[in-house]
C-alpha cells in the first residue's frame, strides 16, 4: 500500500474554466477517504488527476515516494499501481467471474498458476467463493459490483480508488455493502480514496472527509468535527443542513438581524472570534421544539429568549428522530426531533440549544456558492 500526496494540484481546461485550485492534500497509508461536495466542485476531477486521466496544470502528484504527475512528468494510468471501482461496475457480460477478475493479472502476464492462487484469495475476501465458473448475468448488483472490487484489488494496487462506487444500488443492499466495503478494506489495510455524493455515505465510512467546492478544499477533517465544528457557513448548510442567521455577537449572546432568533452567549461556539457581526450555524440537531401551548420551562433551556413562534411545513418519520422542517418566522428551519413526531400545521415554539458563530471578516468566501440541500436557509443581512 502507499500514501497519496498532491502538493499545490490545480487543473485548468483549455476554456479556462478552473477544475482544481491548488489542492494540497496527503492520505496516510491504510487511510480511508472520502471526497464530497456539490456538483461540479471538483471531486471527480481530483479523483481523476490522481488516477492519470487528467493531466493537472500546476502541482504535483506522489503516490508513496513516486511522482506520479508533475512539471514535466505524467505516469499512464496503469503504470500508477492503482485499483479503481466506477458508479458502473463494467463487469463484461461474455467473460466469467473469474475471467473478469483475472483480466488484469492476464494483461500483466502473471502466470496461470500464479492466476489462479491470487483469484482464490480475492474471492474469499470478497465472499464470493464458488462463484469463479458463473456468468455475470446470473449475479445481483450486488455480487457483480464485489466482482468489480475483487478486479480493482486482484493485483493488490498502492491505492483504491472508488468513484461513487456504491450510488447504483438499491437499498437495504447498499447499507449491507458500506459495512463489507469498510472491513474489507481495514482487513487488507487498503489506502481508499472515495468520492460520493452522499454525505451519510462518506461521514460512515471515512477516517477523514475533504469537503470541495470550486476545486477548492474547504476542510478537512474526521466525521465528528466536521458535522459538530464546521469551520464555514457554506461547509455547515452543505453538509449538515445547518440553518443560517446573519446577525451580531455580543458577551451576553447572539441577536440575528431581521429575525427573533437569539442565542444565550452560553450556548455559542465560535470559530474565529467571539464578538461582532458575523452569523451563526444551526444544526438539525442542536433545536428543540414544544407545542406553542407548553410551558416555556418543558424546554432544556429553562425560559431563556431565544424562543420563537413557528409552525410545522413538513413532518417525516426517522428511525433515530423524525426530520422536521418549520417555518419560523419566515426562515425555513430543518430539526430532527426524537419522540413523537409534530403534524404538519402543528404551531410549535423553537429554542436553539447551541450556535457555531462565525465572524464576518473571518467568514471564508468559497470558490462558488455551495448548494443548499434540502431546506438550508440564510436569514439576514
Amino acid at each position: 500500500m502507499a500514501s497519496v500526496t498532491l502538493s499545490r494540484l490545480g487543473l485548468t481546461y483549455p476554456d479556462g474554466t478552473v477544475g482544481l485550485d491548488a489542492v494540497d492534500l496527503t492520505v496516510a497509508d491504510g487511510e480511508f477517504i472520502a471526497l464530497v461536495g456539490p456538483s461540479g466542485s471538483g471531486k471527480t476531477t481530483l479523483l481523476r488527476a490522481i488516477a492519470g486521466f487528467l493531466a493537472p496544470t500546476t502541482g504535483t502528484v506522489h503516490i508513496g515516494d513516486t511522482l506520479v504527475a508533475g512539471p514535466g512528468t505524467l505516469l499512464a494510468p496503469e503504470k500508477r499501481g492503482l485499483g479503481m471501482v466506477f458508479q458502473q461496475h463494467a463487469v463484461w457480460p461474455h467473460l466469467t467471474v473469474a475471467q473478469n477478475i483475472v483480466y488484469p493479472l492476464r494483461r500483466a502476464g502473471v502466470g496461470r498458476a500464479q492466476r489462479a492462487q491470487q483469484l482464490a484469495r480475492v474471492l474469499s475476501t470478497v465472499g464470493l467463493t464458488g462463484f469463479d465458473k458463473r456468468n455475470p448475468a446470473t449475479l445481483s448488483g450486488g455480487q457483480r459490483q464485489r466482482v468489480a472490487l475483487a478486479r480493482a484489488i486482484i493485483g493488490s494496487p498502492r491505492v483504491l480508488l472508488l468513484d461513487e462506487a456504491l450510488s447504483a444500488l438499491d437499498e437495504p443492499l447498499r447499507g449491507a455493502l458500506r459495512l463489507e466495503l469498510q472491513a474489507l478494506t481495514r482487513s487488507i489495510g487498503l489506502t481508499v480514496i472515495h468520492v460520493t455524493h452522499d454525505r451519510e455515505e462518506a461521514l460512515a465510512l471515512a477516517d477523514r472527509v475533504v469537503v470541495l467546492d470550486g476545486g477548492r478544499v474547504q476542510q478537512i477533517g474526521a466525521p465528528p468535527e466536521l458535522v459538530s465544528l464546521p469551520n464555514s457557513p457554506a461547509v455547515a448548510r452543505f453538509l449538515s443542513d445547518a440553518t443560517i442567521f446573519s446577525g451580531v455577537l455580543s458577551p451576553s449572546g447572539f441577536v440575528a438581524t431581521d429575525h427573533p432568533c437569539a442565542v444565550p452567549g452560553s450556548r455559542i461556539e465560535a470559530v474565529g472570534g467571539r464578538s461582532g457581526p458575523g452569523s451563526i450555524a444551526v444544526l438539525p440537531e442542536d433545536i428543540d421544539l414544544v407545542a406553542a401551548s407548553a410551558d416555556r420551562q418543558d424546554v432544556r433551556g429553562e425560559g431563556d429568549d431565544d424562543h420563537g413562534s413557528a409552525r410545522v411545513t413538513s413532518s417525516l418519520f426517522g428511525r433515530t428522530g423524525n426530520d422536521v422542517v418549520v417555518d419560523w418566522e419566515g426562515a425555513s428551519v430543518r430539526c430532527r426531533v426524537p419522540g413523537v413526531r409534530p403534524l404538519v400545521g402543528e404551531p410549535v415554539r423553537v429554542s436553539v440549544r447551541r450556535a457555531v458563530f462565525y465572524p464576518r471578516a473571518a467568514a471564508p468566501a468559497p470558490a462558488a456558492v455551495f448548494a443548499a440541500p434540502y431546506h438550508s436557509t440564510e436569514i439576514g443581512g
